[in-house]
């Protein structure tokens, strides 16, 4: 039966010499890093001016880059993947960056923790090991009145929740075919030897918004706001128990501590560490995750 399936698949899929799919290509550049930001936060200009501002998985630097430029007071971007980390840094000497505004490191200096009002993480939610422990992490930075914004997408359920489409336009490809079916047919594209979901590049952690929302609950954060984007011309699909699942693209959130944190740190804690020292601190789980699954 597999065997049927894999070739049914296949069918269904460009050829394996072709480039992939437009839609998963990345697409960074200066000019649209923040487009899925301001779609998502129509405020994010007023967020963000004159305060400090985590990038929590900031991949190659575009987005901390805009940021900055934006207006933010000071901008830090961590992301565990030394590759990309290296790109951001080119990134920011290469645009004459202030280092004093704009900073990368692979985990958050002890100093800074508790020290910044807002921490994004951007289409890596669905991404996570430990989306607990990440968003815990997130909490942790956060100073009195902080906010996380977090937006995500597609969802585990939604039309391209498998992040499959960089070789086949095939929607809800992960219900319709079983995951050896799908790696199987991956293989033909991407040579990592993944056999599962969550051993893809950038893993898979099958996040639903029920999932989503347990997971904001365990971590000591609750949703302050939130507005979902569904599938095209279906707004109020989000609304309905269990179709929902199904027809929701993208989460966009806005999450506040349960408990608001009390200040930790002294005066002298709001200091940046010397430039030199950008790697200080423990490892922290943020990876970058492009919204494409180009990196899938």
């Amino acid at each position: 039966m597999s065997r049927v399936g894999e070739w049914v698949l296949g069918a269904l899929s460009r050829p394996p010499e072709a480039e992939d799919h437009a839609a998963a290509r990345d697409p960074w550049n200066q000019a649209n890093a923040l487009d899925i930001l301001r779609a998502a936060f129509p405020d994010l200009e007023a967020l963000v001016r004159g305060r400090r501002v985590l990038d929590f998985g900031c991949g190659g630097g575009w987005q901390a880059l805009a940021l900055a430029g934006l207006g933010a007071g000071f901008v830090l971007g961590i992301d565990s993947n030394e590759r990309v980390l290296r790109s951001a840094r080119s990134l920011a000497r290469r645009m004459g960056t202030d280092p004093r505004r704009l900073r990368f490191a692979a985990a958050l200096p002890p100093a800074l923790a508790g020290s910044f009002d807002v921490v994004i993480s951007q289409n890596a939610m669905e991404h996570f090991g430990d989306p607990v422990g990440v968003l815990r992490a997130m909490r942790g930075a956060l100073a009195p009145g902080g906010r996380v914004l977090v937006t995500f997408g597609p969802p585990w359920l939604a039309p391209s929740g498998s992040h499959m489409h960089f070789f086949t336009r095939v929607p809800w490809v992960n219900l319709l075919f079983s995951e050896r079916t799908v790696m199987a047919v991956r293989a033909r594209y991407r040579h990592d030897g993944a056999r599962r979901y969550e051993e893809v590049e950038s893993g898979l952690n099958r996040m639903t918004l029920r999932r989503f929302e347990r997971v904001v609950r365990a971590s000591g954060l609750r949703i302050e706001r939130r507005a979902d984007r569904c599938v095209k011309g279906l707004p109020l699909l989000h609304r309905v128990p269990v179709i929902r699942e199904l027809a929701v693209n993208v989460v966009n959130a806005v999450l506040v501590p349960r408990d608001p944190p009390r200040r930790t740190f002294g005066a002298g804690a709001q200091h940046l560490p010397p430039a030199s020292d950008e790697n200080s601190g423990p490892p922290v789980p943020p990876q970058s995750a492009s919204p494409s699954p180009a990196v899938v």
